[in-house]
């Protein structure tokens, strides 16, 4: 009885894994038969970033230890400002905003110089620095462009518009590079990335500090043609409207109020 219990429990076993195996091969194929087109992109969490960019220091010509990197004097100043901000024994605290000082004055990137660096500055062992640098993905820890393009690809922006995916084609035709890749004149970077916050003003591209919002893939060439010409852009809505107010105009609050508030408010007297 034991050794037939045995068998239909080996027999049993044997059966579910051939479903479970053609489970997966049927999800495989379903897969492989699907066609990427840019509008159907992979999706994920955060900008697109290779393991070993992420979590991996490799020492090259541009990126090694060797490379000297400390603050010039106008952001050594303000190093000290913001460090003098935080008790002594929690000076530690200050690595974010010093990491994105050294990122910006090394042309956009942190090198494992500026880490070592801020490390040393707080008196910090330099893998806590690198924990931080490898965990927000807004410090670049590759050479970008002088106009770092971070165009949001998600849902929002996906469907406002004119849409995402026209602004992406646009820039990848005008600049000659996919997204992930930089110029050959090191001028613009261009990545994928997600929600930005501001929806309401979807599709929109972050360039540097500042957001450009309301784009067409017209608007979205001016904007590199201004840029590649040396020319200011003003950030914002590009589209003629104020913020984030409706096209056409107000839909609430506009009527006066009723009761005695205008009346209490000096500015309403």
């Amino acid at each position: 009885m034991a050794a037939l219990r045995t068998s239909s429990r080996l027999l049993m076993r044997s059966a579910a894994f051939v479903a479970s195996a053609a489970t997966r091969s049927n999800l495989v194929a379903v897969a492989s038969s699907s066609s990427r087109t840019a509008a159907s992109r992979t999706l994920s969490t955060s900008a697109a970033r290779s393991s070993d960019s992420l979590f991996v220091h490799r020492n090259t010509d541009y990126n090694n230890p060797d490379i000297p990197f400390e603050f010039n004097e106008e952001n050594a100043k303000m190093a000290q400002e913001i460090i003098s901000h935080y008790p002594e024994q929690y000076k530690k605290a200050a690595v974010i905003p010093l990491l994105d000082l050294g990122q910006r004055q090394n042309s956009g990137w942190v090198s494992i110089s500026v880490m070592n660096y801020v490390a040393k500055l707080l008196e910090m062992p330099p893998m806590r620095v690198y924990e931080v640098a490898t965990f927000y993905t807004m410090f670049n820890r590759e050479p970008v462009g002088k106009y770092f393009l971070q165009l949001c690809t998600t849902t929002p922006c996906m469907l406002g518009g004119c849409g995402s995916t026209k602004i992406l084609e646009a820039l990848e035709s005008k600049l000659g590079i996919k997204a992930g890749q930089t110029t050959k004149d090191n001028k613009f970077t261009l990545v994928e990335v997600e929600c930005l916050g501001a929806c309401a003003n979807a599709p929109m591209i972050q360039i540097n500090d500042d957001f450009f919002e309301d784009l067409t893939p017209e608007s979205m060439n001016n904007i590199i043609d201004k840029l590649s010409n040396g020319e200011k852009v003003k950030p914002g809505p590009q589209s003629g409207r104020h913020s984030s107010e409706p096209a056409n105009g107000r839909t609430a609050l506009t009527s006066e109020p009723y009761g005695p508030g205008k009346f209490c408010v000096p500015e309403f007297a």
